[in-house]
């Protein structure tokens, strides 16, 4: 079965980057037909899809998040990885990775980390 977890900081200060790691277990992230993409839900909203990347290694973005956002992956950890540069508090949700096939149905998600920016 595939597991996903996030791990990174919890609090981020303002016009830095925060770093968010997935790590997964029960499946490769290098197999054939699999996206990996992060989500995140701001406080009493909905969902906002930020990124992916699929086996070819070619990331796909949320176009209003291309300029500070970068998804990279390491595949001897199974992990891949979330980079979002210049955060203010509007970026303040709860920041999920997850997984989704051709169809783009998200079949596998992480429990979610909280993630605040502030000074």
């Amino acid at each position: 079965q595939v597991q996903l977890q996030e791990s990174g900081p919890g609090l981020v200060n303002p016009s830095q980057t925060l770093s968010l790691t997935c790590t997964v277990s029960g499946g490769s992230i290098k197999a054939h037909g699999y996206y990996w993409t992060w989500i995140r839900q701001f406080p009493g909203k909905g969902l906002e899809w930020m990124v992916a990347i699929g086996d070819s290694g070619r990331p796909e973005y949320n176009p209003s998040l291309k300029s500070r956002t970068s998804i990279s992956r390491d595949t001897s950890k199974n992990q891949f990885t979330l980079q979002l540069r210049s955060v203010t508090p509007e970026d303040t949700a709860v920041y999920y990775c997850a997984r989704f096939r051709g169809n783009y149905i998200f079949e596998y998600w992480g429990q979610g980390t909280q993630v605040t920016v502030s000074s």
